[in-house]
């Protein structure tokens, strides 16, 4: 594990059972992970991207310890004390126990731990909130006397509360209006670089995806299919999924037409996954030769860029060269 890596995952593999006989033997399986393999360095935000049930969240479960792969490891770094992490989630005002006051919902995660005073847990309470721009005479009122914006912020207290070292933000703004948004993700970035923080950004827009992460991983079907820094990612799209992906935001210059085709076959059912390459019967490029055939994921350069790809079936074909198929992230 390099030096500056905090957690790793290597070949992650989550599935459930979502139908049994009377025998209550297993007759069907959702396949939601399949093959993970990713790092996360100290002090990035790595924006994670894909359409719904990609398996994007269930990484993050992954990640925070909820759920177990039937194979593969999560490798977290071994010099010190093992980094801690926690979750934001996408709507505040559901994650908020409307039974707690403010300055207790903030210090919940802590106090489960003990060995701290109601005074020394009222004074957390007030610096986290200060940190993260709320007064500190609003600590005795209750989640539902605050708006959304200030709700996501009391959720963002809660999880600096433990200190940890990598927070997972789950769609953290898509609850929100847009003036609102653009304060949430400036506070973010503030109180990544005042402490060090690492990001796991999940998100479907990817204008919040431009302006918090270093590195995006595209996720399709429970595979990361490319993996890179944002902008070479965002400017040129390797895999023919990320364009796919990209050409469907919505052009905002005056047209609400999407920009790629929306003729597409049905997203394959992750219950019986496809033989070869996942993305195979979505691809404007499987008429080429060896097309449907399941890719690893490959390092790929150009010039100084570094990226990871399983395919790169499109016209970006012709500037980038193979340097490795060995996986590693």
């Amino acid at each position: 594990m390099p030096d500056n890596c905090l957690v790793s995952l290597s070949d992650i593999h989550v599935h459930f059972p979502v139908q049994k006989n009377w025998l209550g033997q297993v007759k069907s399986t959702a396949h939601v992970l399949n093959g993970i393999d990713l790092d996360v360095d100290a002090g990035e935000t790595l924006g994670i991207v894909g359409e719904s049930g990609c398996g994007k969240s269930t990484l993050a479960q992954v990640l925070m310890g909820l759920l177990q792969p039937v194979r593969g490891s999560v490798s977290w770094q071994t010099a010190g004390a093992k980094p801690t992490i926690q979750i934001v989630f996408q709507d505040p005002q559901s994650s908020l126990d409307p039974r707690l006051p403010v300055w207790k919902v903030i210090t919940e995660p802590i106090h489960i731990q003990g060995g701290h005073s109601r005074g020394q847990l009222r004074q957390i309470a007030a610096d986290l909130a200060v940190q993260v721009g709320l007064r500190e005479e609003y600590l005795d009122r209750y989640p539902h006397e605050f708006s959304g914006g200030q709700r996501q912020r009391i959720a963002i207290a809660r999880a600096l509360a433990p200190n940890p070292d990598i927070i997972v933000l789950d769609e953290p703004t898509s609850a929100l209006d847009i003036s609102v948004q653009a304060q949430i993700l400036n506070l973010l970035n503030d109180l990544q670089k005042a402490r060090n923080l690492s990001y796991i950004l999940i998100s479907h827009n990817v204008s919040v995806i431009k302006h918090m992460s270093k590195r995006i991983a595209v996720m399709y079907l429970g595979q990361i299919v490319e993996l890179g820094h944002t902008s070479d990612i965002l400017q040129k799209p390797a895999h023919p999924y990320t364009e796919l992906l990209l050409d469907a935001v919505p052009d905002m210059t005056g047209s609400l037409a999407m920009k790629g085709p929306v003729d597409l076959p049905e997203l394959p059912g992750n219950r019986h996954l496809p033989s070869g390459c996942f993305f195979y019967d979505r691809c404007h490029y499987r008429d080429e030769k060896g097309c449907h055939l399941a890719q690893p994921l490959r390092r790929l350069s150009a010039e100084q860029e570094i990226r990871w790809v399983r395919c790169y079936k499109n016209i970006y074909e012709n500037s980038i060269r193979a340097v490795s198929t060995e996986v590693g992230v």
